[in-house]
């Protein structure tokens, strides 16, 4: 059998260095290698790797790559998903930011972790008493592994991190950028001088580009709701909403806010010479080979123009009713109103509630090759098979109100309405169920007996709401607590006094749940957001005290022996099972004492 040199067993195998490996592997050709020793020859002191990256002839991620090679240690780009956060936990923050490490994965004796300072032996022998397991080790880029690891900072330290800059989110982004680029817009002439050519240059700088090209694709893996750029005095900063709260991600240069805006105006189709009256656009971008869609609103402020960027992600798995955390009573009498032929049947609450998912997961279950179902949204937010589904397009004159008039003469047999916002809205809605269609609408109200008068003060005759409604189901949605670090304590006894009163004796809550944090949750202590609701099912009585304008409390106070129960008495429920905090609970719907006045009022005047 024939050998190479290499196979003598006599003959040990030389470590093939940096430029060799370079070479091999077509990064760097044997002239330039060459070229770039006998340069290196006459500056001392300077490694070869850094020489390369220096000169821009090979990437720094090449370079740790070939250097992980030659000493035979596994190399990687780091992405969040690779990262398991049980291995985080088993050192502290503070020693993964000193010496720019961050664990991947922890199996029965041995921990992965990835390192920048792969050659530092000392540093292993660290990790390895600090977790008492034995260590194997990944190469990684300094600063993808800063950026990376930033994704799992405890929330309290995630904006300090993000305003140091260079070594973070966006370092990468920041470092390429020449401040003598874009001029800093200081008072309002100066501001006019700035010509929309300029604002177009600016955008479009690659820097520009790829920071907005990272908010967006962040914000989308962190399944964040909206993405808000906010300018102030001297200072840039840019949070997301997640799981309804906004939490800070990082404070770009001030600087670059003009330049920001005018791209992202640029990608929504919106005037960027225009920046003293509100916008409103849309984009649809591509992102993990998907795509999502972003409603952009700007707004002029004092010290430039702040950007609110709602993301819809159409793509997303469409829930069930049985998902969304309905008690099992309010349950069945929803599946139950769904049914029913004709009528309107509302869902309300504030923007954000979870509407729109609701009525979703809704028709997903009465959808039907036999009726034809149709849609009017504002946006469409996700893309449902079997369903006709209409964009509302305001600048076309394509309104709710005109769509749903021109779709009555579609042959419908269910329609949804995005919103009804309007009078106009209002009246063909309920005349569509009048005449034989299931119509299925959001409202903004505070709850569900709120709806009627709403309807009534928005111009529909009061015996025409009687006749088309048939139930409002009113939602919020409030913060689950993390399952990994929930604990349990009892209530307060005043507290406990508030919430028996409140509820007419039907509760008696002796312990609650509350989660410190830890590092499955981000030290936040939630997961993820629950439904709470409550039902409001019209029948004869309540239809006939519609019929007679009865006013708000008077419709409240009825519709309780019918089966209707607030908000608290669900969020309550929840409470009891350990999903939800009570001070969560309170944050969404008001504090117990709020709902003790109207309930007592009530009995009064029974």
């Amino acid at each position: 059998m024939t050998q190479s040199p290499g196979d003598n067993q006599g003959t040990p195998r030389r470590p093939l260095r940096l430029g060799e490996i370079l070479v091999s592997r077509g990064l760097l050709t044997a002239a330039q290698l060459e070229e770039t020793l006998n340069r290196q020859h006459q500056q001392p002191g300077k490694l070869l790797g850094e020489f390369l990256v220096e000169q821009k002839l090979v990437a720094q991620a090449d370079v740790t790559a070939a250097l992980a090679a030659s000493l035979g240690i596994p190399f990687c780009r780091l992405t969040e998903r690779m990262i398991a956060q049980d291995a985080i936990a088993l050192l502290p923050w503070s020693f993964l930011e000193a010496r720019n490490i961050l664990p991947m994965n922890a199996s029965g004796d041995w921990i992965t972790v990835a390192v920048a300072d792969f050659t530092n032996l000392q540093l292993l022998e660290e990790i390895a008493a600090k977790t008492g397991k034995r260590v194997q080790c990944v190469a990684a880029v300094a600063d993808n592994l800063r950026q990376v690891r930033q994704a799992f900072a405890p929330v309290h330290q995630q904006p300090a991190a993000a305003q140091e800059g260079p070594g973070h989110d966006f370092s990468d982004i920041v470092d390429e950028i020449n401040e003598g680029e874009l001029s800093v817009v200081e008072d309002a002439p100066q501001e006019e001088q700035q010509t929309q050519a300029s604002l177009e240059a600016a955008a479009s700088d690659s820097p520009v580009v790829k920071l907005v090209n990272y908010l967006i694709r962040k914000a989308v893996e962190r399944r964040a709701s909206d993405i808000h750029i906010e300018p102030n005095d001297g200072e840039c900063r840019v949070r997301y909403r997640i799981d309804g709260d906004l939490v800070e991600q990082m404070r770009p240069p001030f600087k670059l806010l003009p330049a920001v805006v005018s791209r992202i105006k640029i990608m929504a189709d919106m005037d960027i010479s225009e920046r003293r009256v509100p916008q409103d656009g849309g984009i649809t971008v591509m992102v993990q080979q998907r795509a999502v869609d972003l409603r952009v609103s700007t707004m002029p402020t004092k010290w430039g123009e702040k950007v609110v960027i709602r993301i819809i992600d159409n793509n997303a798995a469409l829930l069930k009713l049985d998902a969304l955390g309905f008690s099992p009573g309010i349950l069945a009498r929803l599946r139950s109103t769904i049914t029913l032929r004709s009528g309107i049947i509302l869902v309300t609450g504030p923007t954000g509630s979870g509407k729109s998912t609701t009525l979703y997961a809704t028709l997903a279950e009465i959808v039907s090759d036999k009726r034809n179902v149709s849609t009017i949204e504002d946006p469409i937010e996700y893309n449902m098979k079997g369903v006709n589904q209409f964009q509302v397009n305001k600048k076309a004159g394509f309104t709710f109100a005109s769509a749903l008039r021109a779709l009555l003469r579609q042959d419908p047999n269910i329609i949804m309405v995005g919103e009804i916002r309007d009078m106009e809205t209002a009246r063909l809605a309920t005349e569509a169920a009048l005449t034989g269609h299931l119509v299925f609408a959001t409202l903004h109200t505070n709850d569900a007996p709120s709806a009627l008068t709403r309807l009534v003060n928005m111009g529909v005759e009061p015996y025409l709401v009687a006749a088309a409604l048939r139930a409002v189901l009113a939602q919020r949605l409030v913060r689950k607590l993390c399952p990994h670090c929930r604990l349990q304590k009892p209530v307060d006894p005043a507290m406990q006094a508030l919430i028996y009163q409140a509820t007419e004796a039907q509760t008696d809550l002796e312990f609650v749940y509350t989660a410190p944090g830890c590092a499955r949750c981000a030290q936040t202590g939630c997961s993820g957001r629950v439904a709470v609701h409550e039902f409001l099912e019209v029948d004869e009585g309540l239809l006939t005290s519609i019929g007679h304008s009865m006013d708000l409390p008077a419709l409240r106070r009825l519709a309780r022996p019918r089966g209707y129960q607030p908000l608290l008495f669900d969020g309550l429920a929840k409470v009891k099972e350990g999903l939800i905090s009570l001070e969560s609970l309170f944050e969404v719907i008001g504090r117990v004492d709020d709902t003790i006045q109207p309930a007592q009022q009530q009995q009064q005047a029974a």
